[in-house]
């Protein structure tokens, strides 16, 4: 598995990764309860995070059942139960950062994290939400830090509307909110463009995949 990665401009210059403020986090109003929030570089020398993860994490490929055939599920994955140790001490403290943050607004902690493995332009994930379990019926959070290569994570209205695209890297965070998970849809879509690999952290609440 090939880990290659063009470092950031200001990020491979940290002896050590560390966790910025939140307080230069900036909310948009999506509409219909829905919003998301997106903090640029919160996690500066995110490079010696994406190298850790890449080599330390216990990835593995999953396939689905698509219409008549069994395909491959195009990323890496790897997911951290509730009461887990996560695979880097940085993640624990980005989790507990995020949940002092939202406390008021969602009213219980982040509880576990899902990883997904982007290895190039191929890899992808197709339009959804996160309405397995309680995101179906009601509002929630998820919070996504992203290290590596940006890719873009492309918002959608469910039944159609001006979609939105953020490209996620080098310490970026997104957080999306309130109904964003039942009345939007997101995705990150191939590209044939010559991109590096992508690693991406979603913290959620219990009961929340």
């Amino acid at each position: 598995m090939s880990h290659a990665l063009q470092g950031s401009l200001f990020g491979s210059g940290f002896e050590g990764a560390a966790l910025g403020p939140l307080t230069g986090i900036r909310r948009t109003d999506l509409g219909r309860g829905a919003w998301v929030d997106v903090l640029p570089g919160w996690l500066s020398g995110s490079d010696e995070i994406f190298t850790h993860l890449a080599e330390d994490v216990p990835w593995h490929a999953e396939q689905r059942q698509m219409y008549d055939r069994v395909v491959a599920v195009p990323r890496l994955l790897c997911f951290y139960r509730e009461g887990e140790t996560l695979p880097h001490p940085l993640l624990s403290a980005a989790r507990d950062v995020l949940s002092a943050h939202y406390a008021a607004e969602l009213g219980e902690p982040f509880r576990t994290a899902g990883l997904c493995y982007y290895r190039d332009g191929r890899d992808s994930v197709a339009w959804h939400g996160d309405t397995i379990g309680r995101g179906s019926s009601e509002d929630t959070m998820v919070a996504i830090l992203s290290v590596g290569t940006a890719r873009h994570l492309a918002l959608r209205p469910r039944g159609g509307g001006e979609s939105h695209r953020y490209p996620l890297g080098h310490g970026d965070l997104i957080v999306m909110g309130g109904s964003c998970q039942r009345t939007w849809e997101h995705a990150i879509p191939k590209t044939g463009k010559g991109v590096g690999p992508r690693i991406s952290i979603q913290f959620r609440p219990k009961g929340v995949r």
